[in-house]
């Protein structure tokens, strides 16, 4: 079993930057991608990144793009969203996700796991 745990969540003025934290453990074995994801109440929930954990290829919203990087540890337990140049509409809580495919065309797939979820509150 994976367990993902969020952190690095919190409330930033617009234009700022906040650095948000996954946590991998367990059973990782089948686990080939892992990917973040926000959710507004009342909203779908939306992909915002994805990262090939063998091969670091990346993908991003078409929202995010050139503010948002997702990165990895070296030894593959942890990824990280940084996110810059934030705006009101980043508020939201955002989801780690550990997922077992990975394709340039759809980002990370197929999830096995996910994490309770991080606040960011983004004003303006």
């Amino acid at each position: 079993q994976v367990v993902l745990v969020e952190s690095g969540g919190g409330s930033v003025q617009a234009g700022g930057s906040l650095r948000l934290s996954c946590a991998v453990s367990g059973n990782t074995r089948s686990i080939s991608c892992l990917g973040w994801f926000r959710q507004v109440p009342g909203k779908q929930r939306e992909g915002v990144a994805g990262i090939d954990i063998g091969g670091s290829n990346t993908n991003y919203a078409d929202s995010v793009k050139g503010r948002f990087t997702i990165s990895q540890n070296n030894a593959k337990t942890r990824v990280y969203l940084q996110m810059n140049t934030l705006k009101p509409e980043d508020t939201a809580t955002y989801y780690c996700a550990a997922g077992r495919q990975y394709s340039s065309d759809y980002g990370c797939d197929n999830f096995e796991a996910w994490g309770q979820g991080t606040l960011v509150t983004v004003t303006s």
